[in-house]
């Protein structure tokens, strides 16, 4: 049986080169950054040169970056931060109906505890209504959390122009940059962010570590306290193999990043192209990226489809029985079946959000492969 993972918006596998660089942190160079001797010493270095590194991908100072467990404790850490230091005078969130479960439950959490939140609509492709987002934010709004790119669409959000808005508005503008950092670029001070929660197995890195970006003028609450690790913002002892692994993931990711969003463009536009040939009622769901006016709005590796009047899990199934990985909606979110709310959130009837498939590829797949699921895909419809 082929083995074929066309699922790399849910994780990525661990590059060769990371793993390299990650192994001797593990048994020769153990130590706790936080001692005083000098093999301590040396894993400290570990961390603030990837830190550094980090930060130079960025456009961020080094004092900005601050390293996590990954994208969700990134969210949770810059919402209810922000959120705890500034209520009870500002208690109130904008964010859009789309975002990812970690943002959207936080902000759950934070209404149940007092605050209020702006839920903002989306157009049919997955952009943020700019109007509804400029209306929305008052003298009570502590922070305003848009993510960059969609993990089940692909949208990628016009963060420049909603960082615009928030500057003239003085009010904290966070982006959860998971799905968009190492595919395309992120750089905080030209989209005019004040902070970003990233991850590293999104891009063949290990899982378990993320980092956040918080500009150096902002005051945020700590959620984690002990030891005083990350200057007292995330206390804990250092996973310094994730942390020195996910900067050689970055810097790969960074390095190839052209080539690689070139590759996948066209990969994911043959796809599209062959899927609309072969069948008569598939559904592209989020930017039509094969028209040149959108043709920078998607991620370069996203595609997300609807079958009319069949299951997307059912699909799903169907392809693993043949080799394919591939999901319906967000990793995060696939043990709890029933129509995905960012395809609700776009306007979808529930018939065809519920038989959507997401295909996210990598530079690793081929247009050899990209065929085999297709054909697939033409006997499990007729089925």
């Amino acid at each position: 049986m082929k083995n074929i993972y066309f699922d790399n918006a849910a994780t990525t596998f661990v590059d060769g080169k990371v793993l390299d660089t990650m192994l001797p942190y593990f048994s020769d160079e153990f130590a706790n950054p936080g001692g005083s001797y000098t093999a301590a010493k040396r894993a400290k270095k570990a961390v603030e040169d990837a830190r550094e590194c980090i930060a130079k991908i960025i456009g961020a100072k080094t004092s900005e970056i601050y390293f996590t467990s990954g994208g969700t404790e990134g969210d949770n850490m810059l919402i209810k931060g922000m959120v705890y230091s500034l209520r009870p005078y500002r208690n109130h969130i904008v964010t859009s109906v789309i975002e990812h479960n970690a943002v959207l439950n936080t902000c759950k959490y934070l209404e149940k505890q007092g605050s209020s939140v702006s839920y903002i609509p989306t157009d049919k492709y997955g952009f943020v209504d700019m109007n509804r987002l400029k209306r929305s934010i008052n003298r009570h709004t502590a922070i305003v959390s848009i993510m960059m790119a969609n993990n089940e669409i692909g949208t990628i959000e016009n963060v420049e122009e909603i960082g615009r808005i928030c500057r003239s508005m003085k009010v904290p503008f966070h982006s959860d940059c998971v799905q968009a950092f190492g595919h395309i670029p992120v750089n905080v001070n030209k989209l005019g962010i004040d902070m970003i929660s990233i991850s590293s197995h999104k891009i063949h890195g290990p899982k378990g570590v993320g980092a956040v970006y918080i500009k150096d003028n902002l005051s945020i609450y700590p959620l984690i306290h002990g030891g005083n690790q990350e200057r007292g913002m995330r206390s804990g002892t250092e996973n310094v193999a994730g942390i020195v692994g996910f900067a050689m993931a970055a810097k790969l990711a960074h390095e190839k990043m052209t080539d690689n969003y070139m590759y996948c463009c066209r990969l994911r536009n043959y796809i599209i192209n062959r899927l609309r040939k072969e069948f008569d009622d598939v559904m592209l769901n989020g930017p039509d990226c094969t028209m040149e006016k959108m043709s920078g709005t998607r991620l370069p590796g996203n595609i997300n489809i609807s079958f009319k009047g069949v299951s997307g899990y059912s699909i799903v199934d169907e392809l693993s029985k043949r080799g394919i990985c591939s999901s319906s909606g967000s990793a995060c979110s696939q043990s709890k079946k029933g129509p995905s709310h960012v395809l609700m959130g776009i306007g979808l009837g529930e018939e065809r959000a519920s038989s959507a498939l997401r295909l996210s590829i990598e530079p690793e797949n081929t247009f050899d492969e990209a065929d085999y699921v297709i054909s697939c895909l033409k006997e499990i419809i007729k089925q």
